[in-house]
């Protein structure tokens, strides 16, 4: 039996909060995720369908530079889609939003399935990238606003573990299956979520600011139980509503605070530290990391093995991080990131070199391992989940949009450069340059990251503005 307590509760002259039961908090956050799964299997889709495609037996033959179009022209359609996202969440709702978002999804999914010519996958594959730009503004920004203080850490959590879900489903999928039932099946996720969605409620947060308090008192009291007390928690989102209104939000308003401003600099600099550590580029490389380590296991397997180690270790992150803080977190991820590129570049400055490698077997493997589990439980999902959590309801959607644009941005950045990298500087120089990025994102992490974990949206703010309080 969940233990709830009383709001009247005082501890040391503080006021205990209220703890709602959690059931519906997780539903309605899994059924926002089935959406994630979807952003997975689009994101993963070229993995095992462009070497289907180069094949000359194959239904339309593609050239490596056309293949390079149809994997970076989901990275500019997410930036375009992150772009109107946020205030079509602000203006529709975030349920609202995400049911029309499954329109997109599908829609590419079905070009996909019946496209003769090449300019048809361009065209549904950048279609789908505005679906999975939006969807990550929309998706954290839902479940950050309906979860309670103490389950926001692990319910946030879940989007990237839901994206590490739908890349491993595209691994094993892509291998078993043909180009038309593969596509069949990603279009069928976004069914699903459509069916489970359309029965979850509105974000409470979202209904204040809109002045619909009875709708809201429904949604929480779904989310919360009956036996929970919701109006304190609406009160102060009604204080955050009001003093929202008593001034005209608009993009300036991410500069114009100290809070703002180290919001921005915090959410910007995490999106931008995840996506510089290079971990496209090593998902992309990770084929030629077993075949240089002397493995003898196929390249679908293997792709298979970093996906699933990903998912786990994402969901351990969601497990442990409402316990350990973002910032402990974000610190040992960047941190184990950092040795392990040091020790991938030194094993292919070694091996450039010309000396024997044939005891280092273990060095490629063993470091591409260590640096997918500490991406996966800090560097992975925190910067997602942060996003959700930094801003006031008012200027949320705006900042998330940027966010996102800038993550797509460096997305398309690093897989378009990493090969020309790659080629003209070896592999060695490559790693290591993601090795010193990913020092200065460990300072940047221990100086510029604030620590979120069971602080309310106005206990954030506060201490972002420079008022902190003490906490016993």
């Amino acid at each position: 039996m969940e233990e709830r307590m009383e709001a009247t509760g005082m501890i040391n002259g503080a006021p205990v909060r209220q703890e709602g039961r959690k059931l519906w908090q997780y539903l309605a956050s899994i059924s926002a995720c089935l959406m994630a799964v979807g952003v997975g299997t689009a994101l993963a889709w070229t993995s095992p369908v462009l070497p289907q495609l180069y094949e000359k037996s194959s239904w339309l033959v593609i050239t490596k530079e056309q293949g390079s179009w149809i994997g970076s022209l989901l990275a500019l359609g997410a930036i375009a889609g992150a772009v109107p996202s946020g205030p079509m969440a602000d203006k529709l709702g975030r349920k609202k939003t995400l049911l029309l978002l499954a329109a997109p999804f599908l829609l590419s999914w079905v070009i996909i399935i019946f496209a003769s010519k090449l300019w048809l996958i361009y065209v549904a594959r950048f279609i789908v990238g505005a679906a999975v730009g939006a969807a990550c503004v929309v998706v954290p920004t839902y479940i950050s606003e309906i979860a309670e203080t103490s389950t926001r850490g692990s319910l946030g959590a879940m989007f990237q573990l839901n994206i590490t879900v739908g890349i491993l489903l595209a691994f094993v999928l892509g291998a078993v299956m043909n180009y038309t039932a593969f596509a069949i099946v990603c279009a069928l996720i976004e069914v699903g979520f459509l069916a489970s969605f359309i029965w979850m409620p509105e974000s409470p947060i979202w209904l204040v600011n809109q002045g619909l308090k009875p709708e809201a008192t429904i949604a929480m009291t779904v989310l919360r139980g009956d036996a929970y007390d919701p109006s304190e928690e609406l009160a102060e989102a009604q204080r955050e509503a009001e003093q929202a209104a008593s001034r005209k939000s608009s993009i300036f308003d991410l500069v114009r605070t100290t809070a703002s401003r180290k919001a921005l600099l915090a959410s910007l600099g995490g999106m931008l530290f995840q996506q510089l550590s290079g971990i496209n580029a090593v998902i992309f490389y990770t084929v030629t990391i077993f075949q240089a380590s002397g493995s003898s296991m196929k390249a679908e397997v293997s792709s298979i093995i970093v996906a699933i180690v990903q998912m786990v270790m994402t969901g351990v992150a969601a497990l442990i991080v409402d316990r350990a803080g973002r910032k402990p977190l974000l610190i040992f991820s960047s941190s184990v990131m950092l040795v392990s590129l040091v020790a991938l570049g030194t094993y292919f400055n070694i091996k450039a070199s010309g000396s024997d490698v044939s005891k280092l077997g273990w060095l490629p493997l063993t470091s591409l391992t260590l640096f997918m589990i500490s991406f996966s439980i800090g560097m992975g999902p925190i910067p997602w989940m942060l996003m959700g959590e930094l801003f006031p309801a008012e200027t949320k959607a705006v900042a998330s949009g940027i966010a996102v644009m800038l993550n797509w941005f460096l997305v398309f950045l690093v897989t378009k450069t990493f090969p020309a990298m790659n080629e003209g500087w070896g592999a060695d120089v490559t790693f290591w340059i993601f090795a010193a990025i990913m020092a200065v994102g460990t300072a940047f992490n221990y100086f510029f990251i604030p620590e979120t974990k069971g602080k309310t949206s106005q206990e954030i703010q506060e201490e972002l503005q420079g008022n902190k309080r003490t906490n016993t």
